[in-house]
């Protein structure tokens, strides 16, 4: 035979879980909020019938490339209009190590249509985070 009254302890811990829950939603509504903010963008430049500023063109592709390959750009190091739309080359933390200066980080070639979807992306240069460029043959 069952006892099927909750008990003071059972009902709290039923509190305490389901403020746990909501905390989680929260969570994970503010990682999808960055990728909701550029569809809304998006959906207004479409609905203005404007192109993207150069500022939006950015955002979205740091936000399509995280999305597709899970990794979170740290830095823009170029970023140009071409003739079929926008390139940017971003860097993103690959691999962390210890200490900071041996992590992996990566350079992503990024390219984008006139209205800023990504169209391609590459990894064009993969380095440790201490190490810099060899310049000048030296």
């Amino acid at each position: 035979m069952s006892n099927t009254n909750s008990t003071p302890n059972t009902q709290s811990s039923r509190k305490s879980q389901n403020s746990h829950d909501t905390n989680d939603t929260h969570d994970t509504n503010d990682s999808h909020d960055s990728h909701d903010s550029v569809r809304n963008e998006r959906n207004q430049n479409d609905a203005d019938g404007r192109r993207p500023t150069p500022m939006e063109v950015l955002r979205q592709a740091r936000a399509q490339l995280t999305e597709l390959t899970g990794l979170v750009p740290e830095t823009v190091s170029s970023f140009e209009q071409t003739e079929d739309g926008w390139s940017v080359e971003v860097e993103v933390l690959e691999l962390a190590r210890v200490p900071d200066t041996m992590s992996l980080m990566a350079s992503y070639q990024v390219e984008l249509d006139p209205e800023g979807q990504l169209t391609g992306y590459r990894r064009v240069r993969r380095y440790e985070r201490g190490r810099a460029d060899a310049r000048g043959g030296r």
